[in-house]
C-alpha cells in the first residue's frame, strides 16, 4: 500500500519541477523531499522519476500515478471538507476561477439559482469567485487553488483538455464584427447582415491584450480572410473595445458573451465564416461528483442553457 503523504509529494512535484521548489511549498527541506519520493519508488516497484538537466522528469508510471493521486487526493480533501462543514456548522466553499465575461453572465444567475435552494438547499455552499484569463485558472485549479475552472477555446484556437481534469461543456457562442453604423453603411452592410471580414482588411482594428488568446484569435481569423490586422489600440475588456467602436475608434471581433448590456452605437454582424467561442467548466479528476461540486456544475449547465 502505497503512503498517501508521498503521493502527495509526487504530484507536487509534478506542478513545481524541482525538488528544492516543491519542498518551498509544502515547507520541507529538500533532502526529506527526495528521501520520501525515493521510498515512493521502492513502493511503486518502477521508476517514476527521471533526471533533465536541472530538473526531474515524471516517467511514464510516474504520469500515470500522478493522475490517480489526483482523485485520490482530491477525495481525501472532500471528505476533509464535508466534515469540517459538519463540524462547523457550515456548508462549505466551492471556488470558482472564471474568465471575465463568463463571470459577470453566468455566476450571477448562478447565484441566484443557488439561492433558491429546493430540495438542495442544504448542499448550497459558499461561493468564492476569481476572475482571471483561462491559462490563469487553469494553473490555478492544477495548483487546487480553485476547485472549478470555467474556460473558453475557439473553433480556430482549440485548447486541449488538461492531464487530469474532465471537462463539462456549457454553451457555444458566436463572435460578432463589431462597427460603427457608419462604417457599416460605408459598406453596405444592413443590420445583423452578415459580414466578410476580407472587406475590412483596410479598417483600423481594436485587438484584445495580447497576452490574452483572443488576441491570437482576432489574428488568426483574419489571417484566414487573407490579412494581417492593423490595430490602433489594445485593451484587456471587450467593453472598452466596443466603447472604442462607438467612438468610431475602429472595427473588432467580440464574442457574444463579452458585449456589454448597452451596445448603442455599435452595429454587429455575424461572419460569412462564423468563428464560435466554447465554454467550458473544468473539474480536477474524480471530483465532479461530490455533492458541492455536482451541484455548482449543474447550475452552470442550467444557467448556460438559458
Amino acid at each position: 500500500m502505497m503512503d498517501v503523504r508521498r503521493l502527495r509529494l509526487l504530484r507536487e512535484l509534478s506542478v513545481h519541477g524541482t525538488v528544492t521548489a516543491t519542498a518551498e511549498a509544502l515547507h520541507l527541506t529538500g533532502p526529506a523531499v527526495s528521501q520520501q519520493l525515493a521510498a515512493l519508488e521502492k513502493e511503486a516497484g518502477v521508476p517514476l522519476l527521471e533526471k533533465q538537466g536541472r530538473t526531474l522528469r515524471l516517467t511514464l508510471a510516474g504520469q500515470r500515478l500522478v493522475e490517480h493521486a489526483d482523485v485520490i487526493l482530491g477525495n481525501l480533501a472532500a471528505a476533509d471538507a464535508e466534515l469540517q462543514a459538519l463540524r462547523e456548522g457550515s456548508r462549505g466553499t466551492v471556488s470558482i476561477a472564471a474568465f471575465p465575461s463568463a463571470a459577470r453572465v453566468l455566476l450571477p444567475p448562478l447565484w441566484r439559482l443557488l439561492a433558491r435552494g429546493g430540495e438542495n438547499a442544504a448542499l448550497k455552499p459558499e461561493l468564492r469567485i476569481t476572475a482571471v484569463e483561462p491559462d490563469v485558472s487553469i494553473e490555478m485549479l492544477r495548483r487546487r487553488e480553485t476547485d472549478i475552472a470555467i474556460v473558453h477555446s475557439y473553433s480556430l484556437l482549440p485548447r486541449a483538455v488538461p492531464a487530469g481534469c474532465e471537462q463539462y461543456r456549457l454553451l457555444e457562442e458566436p463572435l460578432f464584427l463589431a462597427v460603427h453604423p457608419d462604417t457599416a453603411a460605408e459598406h453596405g452592410l444592413a443590420s445583423d447582415e452578415a459580414a466578410d471580414l476580407a472587406d475590412f482588411r483596410d479598417e483600423e482594428w481594436l485587438l484584445p491584450d495580447p497576452r490574452t488568446s483572443c488576441h491570437e484569435l482576432t489574428r488568426r481569423a483574419c489571417g484566414a480572410a487573407g490579412f494581417v490586422p492593423s490595430p490602433i489600440a489594445m485593451a484587456t475588456d471587450f467593453a472598452v473595445l466596443t466603447a472604442l467602436v462607438a467612438a468610431g475608434a475602429g472595427v473588432a471581433l467580440v464574442p457574444r458573451m463579452a458585449l456589454p448590456d448597452d451596445t448603442g452605437g455599435v452595429s454587429l454582424h455575424p461572419l460569412t465564416a462564423p468563428v464560435t467561442r466554447t465554454v467550458c467548466a473544468l473539474a480536477r479528476g474524480g471530483e465532479a461528483e461530490q455533492p458541492r461540486l455536482k451541484l455548482v456544475l449543474e447550475g452552470l449547465r442550467s444557467v448556460a442553457a438559458v
